[in-house]
């Protein structure tokens, strides 16, 4: 049984209203972390950066503005020309990426075929009680 999804896709980089560059993304699931995504920026002349957020919140965020914290994901434009922005935010720094709807929506049917949305918790070796986890947390 295949165990990940992997894809690269081109983003933009948004660096201003005025200026913004394209630049390749690796996108990453496993079973091992059915709630997750990874997100591999790899900008010019920098070290590949890996941001790793829920899997769910990127399927919101392709239909409605979703996210609180650090990552912050945002739909714009219908149809074939729909964009999804995604905001990530460390600290003070901000980076803004943009990226076409269907190549989002590609991604996640895949992993959807993988591990369908909302039944992560079936996996045989994954742990979803919340309250069993939190005891063997405050039992250590």
């Amino acid at each position: 049984m295949r165990e990940s999804v992997q894809a690269e896709i081109l983003m933009s980089f948004v660096v201003s209203e005025e200026l913004s560059f394209r630049i390749p993304v690796e996108l990453g699931y496993e079973t091992a972390d059915p709630f997750a995504v990874r997100m591999t920026f790899h900008l010019p002349g920098d070290a590949p950066v890996t941001w790793t957020f829920g899997r769910e919140l990127l399927a919101d965020g392709i239909q409605a503005p979703s996210g609180e914290g650090d990552v912050r994901i945002t739909p714009s434009g219908e149809g074939e020309h729909a964009d999804v922005s995604i905001r990530l935010q460390v600290a003070g720094e901000r980076a803004l990426f943009r990226a076409t709807a269907h190549t989002l929506v590609a991604f996640l049917d895949r992993t959807d075929r993988l591990v369908p949305l909302g039944k992560e918790c079936t996996l045989g070796d994954f742990e979803c009680s919340l309250e069993e986890a939190l005891g063997r947390i405050l039992a250590g």
